[in-house]
């Protein structure tokens, strides 16, 4: 089963640079540090989650140096190219530059590596800025970051397969050989990570016009759309993952997974299109799904589903 390209090229290219740490011509991640320059709001929320906290414990654990000595990486976590797969953010400063792991999961983990994107990003066109910036510019504009390899956050099903690929124990470059010695040796797998819960909470950053100072909350509408994304992530990322490895621990956790979401989405009846996505779940029909629900409002049979605020993360 095929993963979001988008997501299989941005991990590609952290394994290639925690590999091998030397010079490479793809696109390469260039820190948070970089967003902080115009996203300020955001960089704030984002240094008081666990993703960014961890970069200086992380390392330290004892159940860490367990795994990476039980997979044969060395004894430096931050250098273990597993490890920084999703662990770290693995940048440089210029296509020149030596990579290293500057920080835990980052902007970048989420919205791809931003050295070929972040100059037409940041172009609102002449003089503009975000403020005067024309329609028709930005309609340009996020059609050619796109192009340039950035995950936009309205393209909300493509960062939920990012957080699956890791959450799920499920990326495409993990090594079957190596995944399985993670396992024995204790590196955890948690089959009921939900989308809505883990990212409405602490990590969110929704800093958006016209209220641009407000860390705004999505609706219950919002959140059902969410919900269904995040769930469709879930049985395309399980799916894949099933062919992967058969230790059978890892099954049993990637067939929980896909049990769940096809039990949650089986709940939508409304939705003509999510039919076809269970029959063959996979990213070409859970874009057309995502496309049918865009501004629907699904609560009626998704909110009973929706996590309770109280348990976000």
């Amino acid at each position: 089963m095929a993963h979001s390209v988008t997501f299989a090229k941005h991990f590609a290219l952290l394994i290639a640079l925690s590999v091998s740490w030397t010079v490479s011509a793809a696109p390469f991640a260039e820190g948070p540090k970089k967003c902080l320059e115009c996203h300020e709001a955001e960089y704030e929320v984002w240094k008081g989650t666990q993703h960014a906290k961890s970069y200086k414990g992380f390392h330290k654990r004892k159940d860490a140096k367990k795994i990476v000595a039980a997979i044969g990486g060395g004894k430096s976590v931050k250098k273990n190219a597993t490890c920084a797969l999703c662990h770290y953010t693995v940048a440089r400063k210029k296509a020149t530059s030596r990579a290293k792991a500057v920080a835990g999961p980052s902007c970048e983990s989420c919205h791809g590596a931003s050295s070929d994107w972040r100059k037409v990003h940041n172009d609102y066109g002449g003089n503009a800025d975000a403020k005067t910036e024309s329609a028709a510019h930005k309609k340009e504009r996020l059609a050619a970051a796109k192009k340039a390899g950035m995950t936009w956050s309205f393209m909300r099903y493509d960062i939920a397969t990012g957080c699956m690929e890791c959450h799920g124990l499920a990326n495409p470059n993990l090594d079957a050989g190596i995944l399985a010695k993670m396992l024995d040796a204790g590196h955890p797998l948690k089959p009921d990570f939900e989308l809505v819960k883990y990212s409405q909470g602490t990590v969110r950053h929704r800093f958006y016009p016209p209220n641009v100072n407000s860390n705004q909350k999505l609706d219950k509408a919002g959140l059902s759309r969410l919900f269904i994304e995040g769930q469709m992530a879930k049985l395309v990322s399980a799916t894949a993952a099933l062919s992967k490895s058969k230790h059978p621990g890892y099954v049993k956790a990637q067939k929980a997974r896909a049990g769940a979401a096809r039990s949650a989405l089986g709940e939508v009846k409304s939705v003509a299109s999510l039919k076809a996505f269970l029959a063959s779940p996979n990213d070409a029909n859970a874009r057309k799904v995502e496309a049918a629900i865009k501004g629907k409002d699904l609560t009626r049979e998704v909110g009973s589903l929706l996590p309770s605020p109280g348990s976000y993360k």
